[in-house]
């Protein structure tokens, strides 16, 4: 009888390759999940026909919501983590608005302190933002906003560029599309109540002029990668600052919002920015993520596997 240890092997492999998967956070009633999906390819090539240009490339994998922040998330976060982040109140499946990028940097920070995590950023007694310097444990000279044993952080202009435009399986050879939805003409206009269906986003689009955006659940077509909502619903703040530098007090905004007069706010070429504590009732965000890596039970029977099919060739 042959041994089944290569395919052991094989189905740990594949349990492992990171892929979609939920995190969860909170405790009790104020438990609440962040569903990350995988944003594979790493070293992939620079888009040089968007804004700003290049834009795109990233040398790692990471993961990224598939949805936004909800107002759900922020409640429960608030509850247990006392971080006293405002936003509108338009319902609980709604994406989080109103909220600045140092309140979505907070609401980063316990995401990782509450998983015995690092602080992705660095704020004063004050809650000024201050950049990681060096002697900080985690400090990047690449990257002096996000520290880098952070888990959980906002996703930079190229992590969140590539997320929404970038597709490796694009008919002709890997590379980018106009929309995040994956494809180069604009995306049909649906209303407040959203929807699922491909090719789709909730923006004003031929007299469609919602009152709210949608549930983050239901807000348009999934971009290749299997995010929602990166065109339309909300505005996303980006972890880079416009200029792409390490000392701005402004930081980019993408991605148009629900009663967008025009596909283009939601296109790669269009690219915006705000104070870091500015807030608005049609901005949100997104949270970003590394890779876990595999659990020691998974590394053990990884190794168990092998160990059988090693003692198997030399019988």
């Amino acid at each position: 009888m042959k041994t089944t240890a290569p395919l052991i092997l094989l189905v740990f492999a594949l349990l492992y390759v990171p892929t979609a998967h939920a995190d969860t956070f909170g405790s009790g009633d104020n438990t609440f999940n962040i569903d990350f999906v995988t944003i594979g390819n790493p070293g992939n090539a620079d888009d040089t026909d968007g804004e700003p240009d290049p834009a795109g490339k990233v040398e790692y994998a990471y993961r990224i919501g598939k949805f936004e922040i909800s107002e759900d998330m922020i409640d429960k976060a608030n509850t247990v983590g006392t971080l006293q982040i405002t936003q509108n109140d338009r319902g609980a499946n709604k994406p989080a608005t109103n909220v600045s990028w140092k309140e979505a940097a907070r609401f980063v920070n316990w995401l990782n302190t509450s998983t015995d995590s690092k602080e992705a950023y660095k704020f004063d007694v004050h809650w000024d933002f201050q950049s990681w310097e060096p002697g900080d444990e985690g400090y990047n000279p690449n990257n002096r906003f996000r520290n880098s044993l952070a888990t959980y952080f906002l996703p930079s202009m190229d992590e969140w560029y590539k997320a929404a435009y970038y597709d490796p399986q694009k008919p002709g050879g890997p590379g980018y599309y106009d929309y995040p939805t994956g494809s180069d003409s604009p995306p049909t206009g649906v209303d407040e109540f959203g929807g699922t269906a491909a090719d789709t986003a909730v923006y004003k689009f031929s007299g469609i002029s919602p009152a709210y955006p949608a549930d983050i659940t239901l807000a348009g077509g999934l971009s290749p990668y299997g995010t929602m909502g990166q065109g339309g619903n909300v505005q996303e703040w980006e972890e880079t600052d416009l200029q792409l530098g390490n000392s701005s007090t402004r930081r980019g905004v993408r991605g148009g919002y629900w009663n967008e007069g025009a596909a283009f706010n939601l296109s790669s070429l269009s690219r915006f920015d705000q104070d870091l504590g500015n807030w608005n009732g049609d901005l949100g965000f997104r949270v970003a993520s590394i890779i876990p890596e595999p659990s020691t039970l998974l590394l053990g029977a990884l190794a168990s596997a092998g160990l059988m099919m090693w003692r198997r060739r030399l019988s």
